[in-house]
C-alpha cells in the first residue's frame, strides 16, 4: 500500500512496544474504516496471526484502539466515556480537530517526492497541502506559531534571502513507504526549502547484526565466508537501495525490476541468470534522460568532504550527487553479480559491506547519517526523499548492541 488511507489490516511486527507509539497511532488514524490491527512476535503464528485480523474484518467488529485486546470494551460504547478516550494520542480514536494528521497522512505517503504520483493527485493534494500549513493563511493577521484549534501555527524566522516568512515544521517518517525503517527526520521548512534538519530513530537495540553486513562480520569473526556470498549479499544489497532509489523518483516498473532481481540473488540464483538480469536493467537506468534530469544536482557529497564526515563505501567513491550514488550502485551490481560463484575465501581486510567500512569505530550509516543534514539543508522538499534514498542508511546498524568480543557493524 502507498498510503494508510488504502489499507485495512495493520500488522505490528515483532515490536510489542510499537503499539504504544504516537507514530503507529498516527498510522492507525490515516486508516479508514473498517480496519483492524494485529501484532505478530513469531515467524510460527503468522497465518494465525493474520487469520485473526481478517476474521475481525469480516465480523464488522468496531475498530479497536491500538495496543487494546480483543475483547475489551470499545472507548464509548458502554463505558460512560467518550470516543477517543482520555488519552487520545495513543487510542488512534482522536477526532480529526485534536491531532493534526495531516502531518502523518503526508509523511506517510510522500507523494509530493513522484512527479507522476503527484500529477495523478491533483488538485487533492493541493488540498491536503493546505491543510497541513494549519490553514495560516486565514489568521495573516493573528500572532504566528502555537497552537490553534489543537493545529500548530506556522513560527517566523529570516530565510536565505534576509526575507521574514513563515517556517513549517514537517516530520518525515518512520512509517514510510520505500524509507530507512525507523528513520526520522524533523524538518523545518521555508516555503519550499529546508532550512534545518534533525535526525532520529526508533530502532530497538538487538544484538543481532544487519542482515546486509552478516557475511562480512562473519568473516571478520573468523568464519569461513566465500566471495561468491559476499558479492552475492553486496548486489541483492544494492538492487534493494536501487528499488528505493527508482520508487522515489516515481519509476515504478523499474523498482520492481530491481526487487525482483534482488529476490532471485538473495534465493541462490548462479551468476549467469543474475547476469542475464542485471545488464538490461543497467542499461536502461543508466540511458534514461529523465531520471538523470530528476535526480541530478541533489545532495552533493565531494569525496574530500565525504572522508571528512568518515564516509565510505559508494557514497564516498561517487564523489558527487545523487545522480551520480545511483551509478555506482549499479557498477557494484554488474560487478557483483559476475562474482556470486566465486569459492575463494573471504578475508578480514575485505570487511567493507554495502555502505562501506564495517570494522571501524562506527557503522557506516552512522557517518551517512551525519552527513544527512548538511545535503537536504537548501534543498527543496520535493527533493528530500530522493536525496534520502540515494544514500540509504541502514539503521540496523545502529541498533545493534554486540555480545562481548562480537566485532562491531
Amino acid at each position: 500500500m502507498a498510503v494508510p488511507a488504502e489499507a485495512d489490516l495493520l500488522v505490528i511486527v515483532g515490536d510489542r512496544d510499537a503499539e504504544e507509539s504516537g507514530w503507529v497511532a498516527n498510522l492507525w488514524q490515516a486508516m479508514p474504516a473498517p480496519k483492524s490491527w494485529v501484532t505478530l512476535t513469531s515467524t510460527e503464528q503468522v497465518t494465525e496471526t493474520l487469520d485473526r485480523g481478517l476474521t475481525e474484518l469480516r465480523h464488522g467488529e468496531p475498530p479497536r484502539p491500538v495496543g487494546e485486546t480483543v475483547g475489551a470494551p470499545v472507548r464509548g460504547q458502554g463505558t460512560g466515556e467518550p470516543a477517543g478516550g482520555p488519552t487520545t494520542a495513543q487510542s488512534g480514536e482522536h477526532h480529526h480537530h485534536e491531532q493534526p494528521h495531516e502531518h502523518s497522512q503526508h509523511d506517510a505517503d510522500g507523494d509530493h517526492i513522484s512527479p507522476e504520483r503527484h500529477a495523478a493527485h491533483g488538485d487533492h493534494e493541493s488540498h491536503a497541502g493546505h491543510e497541513m500549513n494549519g490553514g495560516h493563511h486565514g489568521h495573516a493577521g493573528h500572532e504566528m506559531g502555537g497552537v490553534v484549534d489543537g493545529l500548530p501555527m506556522a513560527d517566523r524566522a529570516d530565510d536565505r534571502d534576509g526575507l521574514r516568512l513563515d517556517q513549517l515544521h514537517v516530520p518525515l517518517g518512520p512509517g514510510l513507504v520505500d524509507w530507512p525503517a525507523g528513520l526520522i527526520l524533523r524538518l523545518t521548512l521555508q516555503g519550499d526549502i529546508v532550512q534545518q534538519t534533525g535526525i532520529d530513530s526508533l530502532v530497538p537495540a538487538t544484538p543481532r547484526p544487519s542482515f546486509w553486513n552478516e557475511p562480512w562480520l562473519r568473516a571478520v569473526a573468523g568464519e569461513r565466508v566465500t566471495r561468491g556470498d559476499a558479492a552475492r549479499r553486496l548486489c541483492a544489497a544494492h538492487l534493494d537501495s536501487l528499488g528505493r532509489f527508482f520508487a522515489v523518483a516515481g519509476w515504478a516498473d523499474m523498482a520492481a525490476r530491481a526487487r525482483h532481481v534482488r529476490d532471485r540473488a538473495l534465493a541462490g540464483a548462479d551468476a549467469a541468470e543474475l547476469s542475464a538480469l542485471v545488464r538490461p536493467l543497467i542499461r536502461k537506468a543508466e540511458r534514461s534522460r529523465t531520471l538523470r534530469w530528476l535526480t541530478a544536482g541533489l545532495g552533493p557529497l565531494p569525496a574530500e568532504h565525504a572522508r571528512h564526515l568518515r564516509v565510505t563505501g559508494p557514497a564516498q567513491r561517487a564523489d558527487g550527487d545523487a545522480y551520480s550514488r545511483m551509478l555506482v550502485w549499479l557498477d557494484a551490481v554488474g560487478r557483483s553479480t559476475a562474482a556470486c560463484d566465486d569459492s575463494g575465501l573471504l578475508g578480514e581486510a575485505e570487511a567493507v559491506g554495502p555502505r562501506g567500512q564495517i570494522d571501524g569505530q562506527a557503522p557506516p550509516s552512522r557517518a551517512l547519517l551525519d552527513a544527512l543534514p548538511g545535503l537536504l539543508e537548501g534543498a527543496e522538499f520535493a527533493c528530500a526523499r530522493i536525496i534520502v534514498a540515494s544514500l540509504d542508511p541502514d539503521l540496523d546498524e545502529l541498533a545493534r548492541v554486540p555480545a562481548a568480543g562480537a566485532p562491531h557493524d
